[in-house]
């Protein structure tokens, strides 16, 4: 067992209420003690140590270093800082002796929001003599081939936004000089990822190699203090315990990772609910049996993308009878696809390219004008939007409707329902609602309600499936939703009206990070896959949610990219006493399979239960529910 000293092992579970942020790792090693042991220093500054915060005051403006007595290559580092007034400070990692009594290392900057990293060598002394700067990279790779001289002005262009005024903006998570700023770096590999304030990735890239401990830095005229010090030898994985939920059956369907999308239809007319995952329909009853309905290719989960089927969907498209399937590809990718049925013929389907500009990498489908025949939501261009074939033709492109105005359609999160109770179907983001114009759905853009649903971590923002029903009984549709797809947070938006009529909503979380007070103490991240259905039966829909597991690869991009892929159900409970008169009260379903960018909830057995399918990177699941309730779906 390593020595802790005046650390805390944490064993892989954090205490409660550490810090106001803190890590988003399980760390091995969480600094609470009022003494240096188990660090020793280096060159011109003293140190010292109080009820978990140390500080570091140079004797000279060469200053030095507080290094840790254990060495690492692979590692997980967070730490709190001030820097005083003149103060230089930063983190050496892989600190390495050389033969002259010095360091070598890669030492991140924390002297301003580039977060500059370095290859550096210190003297006997514990003076910096030397510094290369490393070159910028670090995106979904884990292993970064070296950039070319043209990549080397940033860690990729982000688009510009019209210049709107959104109710949901990014936070400043520029350095504050001489306050507190917290700075997660995970140095996996040849890559060294650097968060300031929990904003965007300042990536870099090294040689492959080295090996030592982490060192805190002070330099300059002035002090640095470190609180909440943390950190994680990554090179050691951990695979959490396999447990389905209590009323859960858990049948594999396959082992491989083609599709974050599923759906449900009697796709060879033999009376029984199919499922389909990718390029792949499997026959029920019992599932066993399969068909490819286009080329089943796989993908690595750990550096491809399925890029395919993102999210999928089955309806009768073409009026024949037979239900079709739309596959949805956000960004470069092939956009909508339309594949006809065959109607029984035992070939792949024929391909059509109904739709392209996806923007968002959420789309529902919802019958949004009320013509029995649903339309696919989503955002594209820079608008909300929806589409909808031609019934003349329904193989060619898609009629495309802009509900919003430009710059309003988001990345994650997107749902419909009634939220003002007109009858009509209205469509909700991560900025707002848009109103369904009484004249008609296809009658030009949509009134704008704003209202932020989301919450911003490492520069993204919005959830999954957003789901409007009423939560606590009080007459009025609430919304449900995950608000970072590829972070932390879930919550319930009350609806509220003033006399006047207008509606407002005010926000119930229900699971935020680490730090915070969570229901059932459930706490995952990156909630990419949600849907909506009455689990248990009481006429109340509950949500469903999961962890998405590598949503952006093998990479460090997202907070806790390892920890256990869940599959929960939150219990929509009306309790007057419970803020807002409700709550959600999680249930477990899995703690091995996690979502991809949706969840099917759907009765497949018709025993009156609500069964739940998933797609992810470790394959495609049945959780057969045996609850026996009468129960209503989504989503087909």
């Amino acid at each position: 067992m390593k020595k802790i000293l005046c650390s805390v092992l944490l064993a892989g579970s954090l205490v409660s209420g550490v810090a106001a942020s803190g890590p988003s790792f399980r760390p091995d090693v969480l600094f609470t003690g009022s003494s240096t042991k188990g660090w020793h220093s280096f060159g011109g500054a003293t140190w010292a140590a109080s009820e978990g915060t140390i500080t570091g005051t140079p004797g000279s403006e060469a200053g030095g270093w507080l290094v840790v007595d254990d060495s690492y290559q692979d590692l997980s580092f967070f730490t709190e800082f001030r820097c005083d007034e003149g103060c230089e400070t930063g983190i050496l990692l892989r600190a390495e002796k050389t033969h002259d009594g010095g360091m070598k290392g890669v030492y991140v900057s924390l002297n301003d929001s580039t977060l500059d990293t370095s290859f550096v060598t210190v003297d006997a002394k514990g003076a910096i003599v030397k510094r290369d700067k490393l070159p910028r990279g670090g995106l979904l790779a884990r292993v970064t081939p070296p950039p070319s001289p043209q990549s080397q002005n940033g860690n990729g262009a982000r688009p510009q936004r019209p210049s709107i005024d959104l109710p949901l903006k990014a936070p400043d998570t520029s350095l504050r000089p001489h306050d507190w700023n917290s700075i997660e770096i995970f140095f996996d590999a040849n890559t060294v990822r650097s968060f300031l304030n929990n904003g965007h990735q300042q990536g870099s890239v090294t040689e492959d190699g080295g090996y030592g401990p982490i060192a805190l830095y002070v330099g300059g005229k002035g002090a640095a203090h470190f609180r909440g010090t943390a950190y994680l030898d990554m090179s050691l994985k951990v695979r959490d315990e396999e447990r389905v939920g209590a009323g859960f059956r858990k049948q594999r369907l396959s082992n491989f990772y083609y599709s974050w999308g599923t759906a449900a239809a009697d796709f060879n007319h033999d009376g029984v609910l199919d499922v389909l995952s990718g390029p792949y329909i499997y026959y029920g009853p019992d599932y066993r049996k399969s068909r490819e309905i286009y080329y089943a290719i796989s993908s690595n989960p750990t550096t491809e993308f399925a890029t395919d089927a993102t999210m999928e969907f089955a309806t009768d498209v073409n009026g024949d009878g037979w239900p079709d399937v739309i596959t949805v590809m956000f960004g470069g990718g092939p956009g909508v696809q339309l594949y006809i049925n065959p109607k029984g013929e035992k070939r792949r389907w024929e391909k059509f390219a109904v739709g392209s500009g996806v923007q968002s990498e959420i789309a529902i489908l919802n019958d949004i004008d009320h013509d029995g025949k649903p339309e696919l939501v989503y955002s594209g261009d820079g608008h909300v939007r929806y589409a909808k074939p031609d019934a003349s033709d329904p193989t060619s492109k898609w009629k495309v409707h802009d509900v919003s105005e430009a710059g309003y359609g988001a990345s994650h999160g997107i749902g419909a329902g009634d939220i003002n109770g007109d009858g009509l179907i209205d469509i909700v983001n991560p900025y707002g609602w848009w109103e369904q114009p009484a004249a008609g759905a296809d009658s030009g853009k949509w009134k704008y309600h704003p209202s932020g649903f989301g919450q911003f971590g490492r520069g993204m923002m919005g959830g999954s499936v957003m789901a409007v029903y009423d939560v606590n009984g009080d007459g009025l549709n609430d919304i449900v939703t995950s608000l970072n797809a590829h972070g932390w947070g879930l919550a319930w938006y009350e609806q509220k009206r003033s006399p006047s009529g207008e509606i407002t909503f005010t926000e119930h979380m229900v699971m935020n990070d680490r730090s915070t007070k969570n229901a059932g103490d459930v706490t995952f991240s990156e909630l990419h896959g949600t849907g909506v259905a009455d689990m248990d039966g009481d006429g109340i829909p509950d949500f469903v949610v999961g962890k998405r597991y590598f949503s952006h690869l093998d990479t460090n991009l997202d907070p806790d990219p390892r920890g256990a892929p869940v599959l929960y159900w939150y219990k929509t409970v009306r309790n007057r006493k419970a803020p807002g008169g409700a709550e959600l009260v999680p249930h477990l379903i899995d703690t091995h399979s996690g979502v991809g960018s949706d969840v099917l909830a759907i009765d497949l057995n018709h025993d009156g239960a609500m069964d739940v399918v998933t797609s992810t990177r470790f394959g495609t699941f049945i959780y057969w529910n045996s609850a026996g309730h009468p129960a209503a779906s989504s989503k087909k």
